[in-house]
């Protein structure tokens, strides 16, 4: 008990931060949607321009259209659902209009959403409808089938609704059109649930991440002041919208400023300029990823009126330098490098967006890694050692935030709250470090998962240097170092490589030699492994232990070989025989 309670003491002294709390002009999300639907200057600007390549599809809402569909979904919600404040709802669905009235609706009843990733295993579906208890679900009708199959013996699940673009008697496009609009309560207030985000974490099942409507609007506020974002600017959406970087950055925030949200089903390299000239697309939000997809199918851009277009925002992944700056050079569009959690609920911090050209190329390239800038508002980083204790300049640890966008902990995992908010802070689980520029700004930088790294003789690697030499080489598309177990180091490091398509597969030694020409000897990958497929998450992330997971077998036999600089060699056999 004394635990839990503590517990719940550091995860209120992680809200706080130094200075005056900021207080939204709002009480309430269903006072947000109110405001921005009922205001005349708003009526007819659109809010909302929705394109479904796949079937041809593309819907508007202005500002009015948007708050009179969300009022009808309200009344779905509440009439037929029985939805009430406090409620959760799940939602299996993608990028769509409907999943984005779902959204709205539910908060403004005071409802919390559950999205769950539609591509998720039967088994993680279930595990989470179960944890979340989560009264009604919203699935796709193309999943309703695997549903029926994982939903039995829930006992909080009350009804699943299909969904889908029919309008056939029963449907809930039909219930939304044959629905009155609702009259608003404004009773709800901020400290309403909002999302419950489950994380698909590394080890044990995922955990569900509470954040609460202050948290999004909190969040939309610090994000909308530091890209000075104003009335009638758009953001573009091609991330998926069951994650926190889509649901915050490209819905919530254009919504906060008046704006308007260019929601994509997919991202596709072969629409994505000509979409930003269409909309007039001031910024959009991508992992690093979609930066290389882009390079890899680049399109001459000097034809297309790119004026309202002032930069990409980047994070929720690994960026690499050369990268950034193949991406900066080609398309001549700044990378608004940031990071943060999906705890602390999206951003917490960006490269400010107005250095000078040299110095912002400067903080992207100068170090081993790409910085993810400066602490933006209603937040506080710091880099913390093992003891919670704040660590100098250059000196890393782990990076750790604090602040009004950092969530209310874990639902039902007291004891990885515990862990998590242990000084009052929350700690991120990745390493980091900070130096301060001229003006005593404190510029970060994430250099790995402290998961991640890789112990080879005691010595913390990580594996984000390697990938970024890896990834130099001419004839490789994607890499990554995998740690595999070793008998001598305890951990050894092997590469995993894509080529490009067409490359026939160089010598493993020449890929070995190009990295001893970069790296020390210590970090060298000793072993290449060749593969086709690229394993990142849906929100763009590379799956590192997965992978170290998959290819255990195939690096099993390299356990016993003691890699030295001239050469490897294994107990008891010949001092001459390679590891080849």
């Amino acid at each position: 008990m004394a635990a839990s309670i503590q517990a719940c003491e550091n995860i209120l002294q992680a809200h706080q931060m130094n200075g005056t709390p900021f207080q939204l002009p709002f009480t309430s999300f269903a006072q947000l949607l109110h405001e921005r639907t009922q205001d005349p200057h708003l009526s007819g600007q659109t809010f909302l321009s929705y394109y479904d390549d796949d079937h041809a599809q593309h819907r508007i809402y202005t500002y009015a259209e948007f708050g009179e569909a969300v009022r009808r979904t309200v009344t779905v919600l509440r009439d037929r659902l029985g939805i009430r404040r406090g409620d959760r709802i799940a939602t299996v669905l993608f990028n769509h209009d409907q999943t984005v009235l779902i959204y709205f609706a539910a908060w403004s009843v005071g409802a919390a959403v559950v999205p769950i990733n539609l591509t998720e295993l039967p088994d993680k579906k279930r595990y989470i409808l179960e944890h979340s208890e989560a009264s009604v679900l919203f699935c796709w009708e193309d999943a309703y089938e695997e549903i029926q199959q994982v939903i039995n013996n829930l006992p909080h699940l009350r009804k699943v609704v299909k969904v889908g673009d029919t309008s056939a008697h029963g449907s809930f496009k039909e219930a939304l059109h044959r629905a009155e609009p609702a009259s608003l309560s404004l009773e709800g207030a901020l400290e309403d649930e909002a999302l419950i985000v489950y994380t698909s974490g590394t080890t044990g099942p995922p955990k569900g991440v509470v954040l609460k409507a202050e948290n999004l609007l909190v969040d939309a506020d610090a994000i909308t002041s530091w890209h000075q974002f104003e009335r009638g600017d758009c953001v573009m959406c091609v991330l998926p919208i069951h994650h926190v970087n889509g649901i915050v950055v490209t819905l919530v925030t254009p919504f906060y400023f008046q704006g308007k949200a260019v929601l994509n089903k997919k991202f596709k390299t072969a629409t994505f300029w000509r979409r930003v000239q269409d909309e007039q697309v001031a910024c959009v939000s991508v992992v690093p990823t979609l930066l290389e997809f882009l390079l890899e199918a680049p399109e001459d851009i000097s034809h297309y009126s790119l004026d309202r277009f002032r930069g990409v925002i980047c994070g929720a992944g690994p960026l690499l330098k050369e990268t950034a700056s193949r991406f900066e050079d080609q398309f001549h569009v700044p990378i608004r490098h940031g990071y943060g959690l999906s705890e602390t609920t999206c951003y917490s911090c960006f490269l400010p967006i107005d250095l000078p050209d040299k110095e912002h190329r400067y903080w992207l390239t100068r170090y081993e890694y790409p910085s993810i800038g400066v602490p933006i508002r209603h937040n506080e980083m710091a880099i913390l050692d093992d003891q919670g204790q704040p660590l100098p300049e250059m000196a890393k640890g782990e990076i750790c935030i604090r602040g009004q966008t950092v969530c209310s902990g874990y639902l039902k995992r007291p004891e990885v709250n515990e862990a998590a908010f242990q000084w009052g802070w929350f700690r991120s689980g990745d390493e980091g470090f900070f130096v301060r520029d001229d003006q005593g700004r404190p510029f970060f930088f994430i250099s790995g998962r402290l998961k991640e790294l890789i112990i080879r003789g005691g010595i913390n690697i990580s594996p984000l240097e390697i990938d970024e030499v890896l990834r130099g080489h001419p004839s490789i598309k994607f890499a990554m170092a995998v740690p595999f177990e070793n008998r001598y180091y305890g951990e050894e490091i092997a590469a995993y490589v894509v080529l490009h398509n067409g490359e026939p597969p160089p010598p493993q030694s020449a890929i070995i030699d190009f990295c001893r020409r970069r790296l020390p000897f210590a970090k060298c990958p000793k072993i290449v492994l060749f593969g086709e497929d690229v394993p990142y998450t849906t929100t763009g992330k590379p799956k590192r232990l997965e992978l170290k997971n998959r290819l255990a077998d195939a690096l099993n036999p390299y356990r016993d070989l003691c890699f030295k600089e001239e050469q490897p060699k294994r107990m008891g056999d010949d001092p001459g025989l390679l590891a080849s």
